[in-house]
């Protein structure tokens, strides 16, 4: 707890006087005011979080959490569990999406296992892979707590231990995830902080389940929060009732991030579900959150107004993984790049009369 209490207390907002001065700048460049739109937020975004009017971005590094979810039993996917020990072996063999994407992106990948249900020692021995496994796989949350609160911190912890190690080497952090499920928990995090009822408008099929059997699904959420009644305004208790473990490493991450004072582009669904567990134990780390894309599960949405946040991009994707954080990790580069290229009209000798 010690870490997780000393990484929250280093956590401060933006600096609005950077922030300020970043305004002015992009303001004097040679363009009507705020033409390039969004990009412009994103730059003055990096200013306000790294303190600096040239921000770092060039060394990027997608975090990708994975761990397995004991509510596979009540039928909430198609997919058998060991598909996640097996997408560890295809990253590691940079086969799967993320690795085609990161490596476009510029972007590093690392893989953590914090709660894969068998055994990655060869991995781990080899270096592929970092090994944080708290237990093979989270409890069935329909039945009890998923996890212990001490585990539910250390999976935090786990997060934050991860960003300090690769900090030196990093300016710019993503999350990612991997684990058969999980949009499962995140389903039933998003219930919980929005404390609605009408799960059928936040849950959906997740990796394919079929329309047929959502209510099965939606069925085992209203069980597990009845069952356990996680309390919306304790980030911990909501991630040891329902959550999972990767979702706390991410969560890690975020806090880690927000820390050192470094951004971190939040992926879709799953890692959204991580940020919202960060917000709830350090609201100010939310200012050091870019979300990445709008997820096609109908639950984003309202994930995304929690933490009040616009996404990046909308690609209808919903393939996980980390792949929307390197799909947007060049609009980064693209922010500060106008920021710190582009001409003032006073260098271009342009009149700005009328702009």
């Amino acid at each position: 707890m010690k870490l997780l209490s000393t990484t929250i207390q280093a956590v401060e907002p933006q600096s609005a006087e950077i922030r300020q001065l970043a305004t002015e700048h992009l303001c004097n460049l040679t363009m009507p005011r705020w033409a390039l739109g969004r990009i412009l937020d994103l730059a003055v975004d990096l200013a306000g979080i790294t303190r600096s009017l040239t921000p770092p971005v060039q060394r990027k590094n997608i975090v990708l959490m994975a761990a397995d979810h004991g509510v596979v039993a009540e039928g909430v996917t198609e997919q058998p569990q060991e598909v996640t020990r097996q997408m560890i072996y295809n990253f590691v063999n940079h086969g799967a999406g993320i690795n085609v994407l990161a490596d476009n992106a510029g972007a590093k990948v690392t893989v953590v296992d914090i709660g894969v249900a068998g055994s990655l020692d060869k991995l781990v021995a080899n270096g592929k892979i970092i090994d944080g496994k708290i237990a093979p796989g989270t409890n069935n949350f329909t039945r009890g707590p998923a996890m212990s609160r001490e585990q539910a911190i250390k999976s935090i912890e786990t997060g934050i231990a991860i960003v300090n190690n690769l900090a030196p080497d990093t300016d710019v952090f993503g999350t990612g995830e991997m684990g058969i499920g999980n949009t499962t928990p995140s389903s039933a995090i998003i219930a919980v902080f929005s404390e609605t009822s009408e799960l059928d408008t936040i849950v959906d099929r997740g990796a394919g389940l079929p329309e047929c059997k959502l209510p099965l699904k939606i069925a085992a959420i209203q069980r597990g929060i009845e069952f356990n009644r996680p309390n919306p305004q304790d980030g911990l208790d909501v991630l040891a009732k329902v959550g999972g473990f990767e979702i706390g490493g991410i969560a890690g991450i975020i806090l880690g991030a927000a820390a050192l004072k470094k951004p971190v582009v939040v992926d879709g669904f799953i890692s959204t579900a991580g940020a919202l567990i960060a917000l709830s134990l350090c609201p100010a780390a939310k200012d050091y959150m870019i979300a990445a894309h709008g997820s096609m599960e109908k639950g984003h949405r309202s994930m995304l107004e929690l933490l009040d946040k616009n996404p990046l991009l909308n690609l209808n994707l919903r393939l996980g993984e980390g792949t929307g954080a390197a799909l947007a990790m060049p609009l980064l580069d693209a922010a500060v790049a106008v920021m710190t290229r582009m001409a003032t009209f006073t260098e271009a000798k342009v009149t700005d009369k009328g702009l």
